[in-house]
């Protein structure tokens, strides 16, 4: 494999700067992008002393700039880019869509736009609302997409379709994979970097953390009369140092000319479905804690359950989840205690 540059746009959040991480690791040249609206330095920092690259380039910017955009691809010799740099709660995005619509469709119409002229891959972080509600589980890359559940779902959606079309119009000249992600948790094994969210927690796991750490008076548990096995949702829960590591074979399967077709998509999870009640009593049992949470209705946008079927990414990328869910909320734990000098 030959050494590359990878741009990774919104690189100083919580899944780019794990991906950072891997991609430093396996020898790449790591450009991180990011308008900061939803983090601080804190993951960034983490990163440089992670890989010990202080010399890592950094660009505070915002994607929906097509000006900015065109500017960062001339200044570095990009081969490929992995693009975070959207907006990505699914209650607020169920409450203010304008605001969503605008954000991930413009940064991602801009950064298209500038890798087709210079014939640079792309890498898409997707996700799995995309399938919606889904009539079969687990779910596979051929499931159908449902009608998103929420405007985040529907940018995805919107995303995947636009760099499909992308990829056929320049026939072949840019290639494409969108990865479809799960429910990422954890942190990194150095509790250097993890999830950071400014104010009130939109995910579950930073929310168990910070109630545990007393940040938090009670952690609400949105419904628990769903047709589960204990009434709560069911996700697949996947380490974020296992998905940050499917960015690397994704992007070393671009650059290295291993794709099946132009534009690829595959799912990114364990396979395995964990209820929110089990995902919390794991975590009281792993860290030997007791956490204050109650019951609390039903929230807009949420689906029952899902997990993925990982067989495609297993066979075709050689990539495969491998840490436990109670190694992962090991380090989120550890992350978080760091977090308050503990």
């Amino acid at each position: 494999m030959a050494k590359k540059t990878v741009l990774v746009s919104g690189g100083a959040g919580f899944i780019g700067s794990h991906v950072t991480v891997e991609l430093i690791s396996a020898g790449h040249d790591v450009v991180v992008a990011d308008n900061m609206s939803n983090c601080d330095m804190t993951c960034f920092e983490g990163v440089k002393k992670i890989t010990g690259r202080e010399d890592l380039p950094f660009i505070k910017m915002d994607f929906c700039n097509a000006a900015e955009v065109d500017k960062l691809f001339s200044e570095y010799p990009i081969d490929a880019v992995i693009h975070f740099a959207a907006f990505k709660a699914v209650g607020e995005s169920v409450e203010e869509p304008v605001k969503y619509y605008k954000n991930n469709l413009i940064s991602f119409l801009n950064v298209l736009e500038t890798a087709s002229k210079r014939g640079c891959n792309v890498l898409f972080s997707s996700s799995a609302t995309v399938y919606g509600e889904p009539d079969k589980l687990p779910v596979t890359e051929e499931s159908p997409r449902q009608p998103a559940t929420s405007p985040y779902g529907n940018t995805k959606q919107i995303c995947e379709d636009i760099l499909s079309d992308t990829v056929k119009a320049t026939g072949g000249k840019i290639k494409g994979i969108a990865l479809r992600y799960f429910n990422p948790i954890g942190a990194h094994p150095s509790a250097l970097i993890g999830e950071l969210p400014r104010g009130v927690p939109n995910n579950l796991v930073p929310f168990i953390t910070q109630t545990a750490i007393g940040k938090r008076e009670c952690l609400s548990i949105f419904g628990n009369d769903y047709p589960t096995p204990d009434g709560t949702c069911q996700r697949d829960y996947i380490d974020i140092v296992d998905l940050a590591k499917a960015h690397v074979f994704a992007v070393t399967r671009m650059i290295d000319g291993k794709m099946k077709k132009d534009y690829e998509i595959f799912n990114v999870g364990t396979g395995r479905p964990v209820s929110v009640l089990e995902l919390v009593n794991a975590f009281e049992k792993v860290n030997g804690l007791k956490l204050n949470y109650r019951f609390a209705p039903r929230r807009a946008g949420d689906v029952t359950a899902i997990w993925a079927d990982p067989t495609l990414a297993n066979e075709e990328m050689g990539w495969k989840a491998e840490r436990t869910v109670e190694e992962t909320l090991a380090s989120a734990w550890a992350w978080e205690k760091h977090l308050a000098g503990k």
